[in-house]
């Protein structure tokens, strides 16, 4: 009993450890298997939540096909910037952010003629940070200090003209493995200076105020956006490509822009052309414009709409991560069948379903990370408990197939089905054989051991097979005799046919038994066969240790007196007129012999005599059972 519940134990325990090794890489956000896993599921929550409307308070205006059509070079022409700026800033915008690096100097009319719009607005310009190969933009891990934000090797900056008249906010997105724009470093730090990003200086611009940093979140006037470690923005997609309000350049460059559209509004420009290369794949859109995923941060920040991945979510996908694979291994262990594995299918379905419920709020619950934590120690506690069971199960059936030597098929099946069979005595008719070789006794005290044994082995088996053969059983061996009963477990009219047939079976076999037993011991050995029909008590006898079931009753007396009856009269089989009658036709299988009867025969320790019916062996029509008459001779 306690090795039952120490190996579910010990194994949760387990688990549970597993589980905490992986919400702890996860609370570092050092593990980037859990991240590529993760991945493909954000994925398929943005596309089974659809896309959704994008805030009205930001317009891209697009330097697109059309645009470098119109003006007939790319990039375009400082002064083409210069009016593009100039022509957007009378719409009174509430700032205009470039997201295009100005880090060579142009023609000095174009330079200056930029700066002189740039400075008439405000403005943001971009710059780009250059980081070591294979570093992380953003980090996981909760409650990162200042000191961790990412940390550039060079700054691309625009030109001294320009960054003078425009405030500056670095460009780098974050991407995971396949590519797709995941998060935004809102802090960047280059030597002793932190810079903000360029969607959050775009804003900062806008409403005039500086950002507040607190905990996990960064709040610019009364909106707070909830971060990730190193002040991350986790992207939260509106749709694909054209989702945010996108205007043409060559519109505002020919004057037939709407005004309402950059009125009041944070106008972002940026390259859209095709074959620019600034795009990036995204559930939505395989080639989202990269000023598009900008001006998506740039619309968290103004709505705090963006996805939530703080230290509480992360804490929640921990604690999910310990608590699941410990409950699946109890799962397990209390029900391994269908109901333990449906309830951890439920389980798990219910986990991903409350992923994408909350995504659908804003909140980025992890669903790779309880799944990891949670299916590969309930995979190997499962294969190993069907193993376990799969070694008991053999070991049962070897201790079944042992069992069942101890008693006969028919009643081992009969205690499987009701382990109260017999426990109270039941009264019934049954047919009952004893056979007994005569001589033996004596000889074994001649022979060694193991000969005896042999011989016995060789006989029993005999009178087994024959018992079965006849549908009877036998219900004990006792030495070299034993006793067969016709009516266990259950009473049939063809008991005592059943019974005869096997008589006749019994001497026939015994005899070509003793046929093949060296001649020295064929000669001092006989066998006797008593047989009776009537009523027997069945029953269980023994102690609590151990039972065995048997027939007692005078008709089980009776059967085995008449073997003293066979070897006094020199028959093979006594048997009564009782098991006679109630045999009827079924006495044509002594056809090999010669019967006599009846004789009224007294039995030892019975008061009064019964008739009794003798058969003996006819080696001459031995070999011609069928088809030959019975010989039957009346007592003189």
């Amino acid at each position: 009993m306690r090795r039952r519940f120490a190996i579910p134990l010990i194994a949760a325990a387990l688990a549970g450890l597993w589980g905490a090794g992986l919400a702890f890489l996860h609370w570092q956000g050092n593990s980037s298997l859990l991240d590529r896993l993760e991945a493909p599921f954000i994925d398929l929550r943005f596309v089974i939540q659809g896309p959704r409307p994008a805030p009205e308070g930001i317009t891209i205006l697009a330097i697109d096909d059309e645009t470098v059509q119109q003006v007939g070079a790319y990039p375009l022409p400082r002064t083409r910037m210069a009016q593009l700026v100039s022509n957007v800033g009378r719409m009174r915008p509430k700032a205009i952010a470039l997201d295009i690096l100005f880090v060579d100097p142009g023609p000095t009319e174009g330079d200056l003629a930029l700066a002189k719009a740039l400075g008439g607005t405000r403005s943001v310009l971009a710059a780009a940070g250059l980081f070591e190969r294979g570093a992380k933009l953003a980090s996981a891990s909760v409650g990162t200090a200042p000191g961790d934000l990412p940390t550039v090797q060079r700054l691309l900056l625009p030109i001294e003209t320009l960054a003078r008249a425009s405030a500056l906010g670095v460009v780098n997105i974050s991407t995971d493995p396949s590519g797709v724009p995941r998060h935004i470093p809102l802090l960047i730090r280059s030597g002793a200076q932190i810079i903000p990003s360029f969607p959050l200086r775009t804003v900062s611009v806008a409403i005039g105020q500086d950002p507040v940093l607190s905990g996990d979140k960064l709040a610019i006037g009364n909106v707070a956006t909830g971060t990730e470690g190193g002040y991350a923005l986790a992207l939260r997609f509106y749709g694909p490509a054209g989702t945010i309000r996108t205007v043409s350049a060559s519109q505002v460059l020919s004057g037939q822009a709407d005004g309402d559209a950059f009125r009041d509004r944070i106008v972002v420009i940026g390259a859209t052309v095709t074959g620019g290369g600034d795009a990036f794949p995204t559930p939505f859109d395989p080639v989202l414009p990269g000023v598009e995923v900008l001006a998506t941060a740039v619309a968290h920040l103004m709505q705090g709409d963006g996805l939530v991945r703080g230290g509480r979510v992360r804490l929640v996908d921990g604690s999910v991560a310990i608590l699941l694979p410990v409950l699946f291994v109890f799962l397990l262990a209390w029900h391994r069948g269908i109901w333990g594995f449906a309830v951890i299918t439920v389980v798990t379905i219910a986990w991903i379903g409350l992923t994408f419920v909350a995504f659908t709020r804003g909140i980025w619950l992890s669903a790779t990370l309880p799944l990891l934590a949670a299916l590969p120690p309930a995979m190997i506690f499962g294969a190993a408990e069907l193993w376990l069971d799969r070694l008991r199960a053999d070991r049962l059936s070897l201790q079944s197939r042992t069992l069942r030597r101890f008693q006969p098929p028919s009643l081992t099946k009969r205690l499987a089905e009701d382990p109260a069979f017999l426990m109270k005595p039941v009264r019934q008719k049954a047919a009952v054989i004893f056979i007994d070789l005569s001589g033996f006794t004596g000889l074994s005290e001649l022979l060694p051991l193991d000969e005896t044994r042999e011989m016995l082995r060789g006989f029993h088996a005999l009178v087994d097979q024959e018992a079965v053969h006849h549908r009877g059983i036998v219900a004990s061996f006792m030495g070299d005799g034993a006793m067969i009963l016709f009516g266990l477990p259950d009473s049939s009219p063809e008991d005592a046919c059943h019974a005869v047939g096997a008589c006749v079976g019994l001497c026939l076999r015994t005899e070509e038994w003793m046929t093949r037993l060296p001649d020295g011991i064929a000669s001092r050995i006989g066998f006797k066969i008593g047989a009776h029909f009537g009523e027997i008590i069945a029953s269980r006898l023994g102690g609590d240790s151990h039972q065995h079931i048997t027939a007692i009753g005078d008709t089980v007396n009776v059967a085995s007196r008449l073997m003293e009856v066979a070897a006094a009269h020199d028959a093979d089989v006594a048997l009564s007129d009782e098991l006679h009658r109630a045999a009827g036709d079924a006495c044509s299988v002594f056809e090999s012999g010669l019967l006599e009867g009846t004789f009224p025969t007294a039995i030892r320790g019975r008061s009064g005599s019964i008739p009794v019916w003798l058969w003996r062996r006819d080696r001459r029509l031995s070999h011609m059972r069928s088809g030959s008459g019975v010989r039957h001779r009346s007592p003189s």
